[in-house]
């Protein structure tokens, strides 16, 4: 197991969302607050050392909610860019892991994220979330994996480490991912 106090949450908050249109999805309503800041208010009582947020192409102030914000100058060349950008700023503070979340993940819950600390073994350790059929984020990476993760390219992100990774299963409404209006759509109707 790993401990929440040596480890940076590392929030992607930086992705084009072409497939979502025109509007910011982070910032559209859900329950009364951003769609990003669920997640926010979910994991804020998780202890962690470091909360880092990739952003681009947002107003929403993730400063005022206790992260360091890095912008990513460079959301087309794809999900890796945010994942080097997330993981270069946890090695530089120390960390011993990073748990990779998405900010169009609204229904991830603190409990899910301890049962990934729970399951990760050490330096090397990848454990990903799933709904049982697939791997996906939030997944934990330890320190022995930043090389790696350091030298991604495109839109793929750590795919490959994650199918390789432990899994946490997780209901497929808790890992809902908001990247068409028809999802938005879903999450209202599940409240």
């Amino acid at each position: 197991m790993m401990a929440p106090e040596d480890c940076a949450l590392v929030l992607l908050a930086a992705g084009r969302s072409e497939r979502f249109g025109d509007a910011d999805k982070l910032q559209e309503d859900f329950l009364g607050q951003p769609l990003a800041f669920h997640v926010v208010t979910a994991l804020e009582e998780i202890p962690f050392k470091a909360r880092i947020a990739v952003c681009s192409n947002t107003d929403l102030d993730f400063d005022s909610r206790g992260y360091i914000a890095v912008q990513n100058g460079a959301p087309e060349e794809g999900m890796s860019g945010s994942v080097v950008l997330g993981v270069a700023a946890a090695r530089a503070l120390g960390c011993a892991a990073v748990v990779v979340a998405l900010a169009d993940m609204p229904r991830v819950t603190a409990t899910h994220i301890y049962r990934l600390f729970d399951a990760a073994d050490g330096p090397e350790a990848v454990v990903a979330s799933s709904n049982g059929v697939h791997p996906t984020p939030p997944a934990l990476f330890g320190a022995g994996q930043f090389d790696t993760l350091l030298e991604l390219e495109g839109d793929a992100g750590a795919r490959d480490l994650i199918r390789a990774g432990r899994r946490v299963i997780a209901s497929e409404a808790e890992l809902l991912d908001i990247d068409r209006p028809a999802d938005l759509e879903r999450l209202r109707a599940l409240r």
